[in-house]
């Protein structure tokens, strides 16, 4: 049995339940996407993606701070079952790179993962 926590869906920390630990006019971007900005952009960002992959789970992995800077560490899995899905798995792992504003709350969230893993999440399913 894996014992690591479970954590919201990835990008889930930017659900209406989670946006009081981030400012709000936060920034999210994943690898070298178009940013995301303010909660409501980024909660609808969120939302498309666990549409997609409904039954997604996401474990953290560690959590590790370097400077002023802390990394969040961790392993997605779900199948792209929802409108219009291929109907498979992925399992794909990454980080997000934090920097907290003054108040404590998460200001930047820049995404990272590796491309096979990006096509692998794009396309719903495993890596050729």
């Amino acid at each position: 049995m894996n014992s690591r926590p479970v954590t919201p869906p990835r990008g889930a920390v930017s659900t209406p339940q989670a946006s009081p630990h981030f400012l709000k006019n936060r920034i999210t971007k994943i690898n070298d996407g178009t940013p995301a900005i303010g909660r409501a952009s980024i909660t609808n960002s969120a939302q498309n993606f666990m549409t997609a992959f409904p039954d997604i789970v996401v474990k953290m992995d560690r959590i590790v701070v370097k400077g002023a800077k802390t990394e969040y560490h961790w392993t997605l899995t779900g199948t792209n079952t929802g409108p219009g899905g291929t109907g498979k798995f992925v399992e794909i792992g990454g980080f997000e790179e934090w920097r907290f504003g003054p108040d404590g709350l998460i200001a930047e969230s820049l995404g990272h993962f590796d491309a096979a893993d990006e096509r692998q999440l794009n396309a719903g399913g495993p890596r050729p």
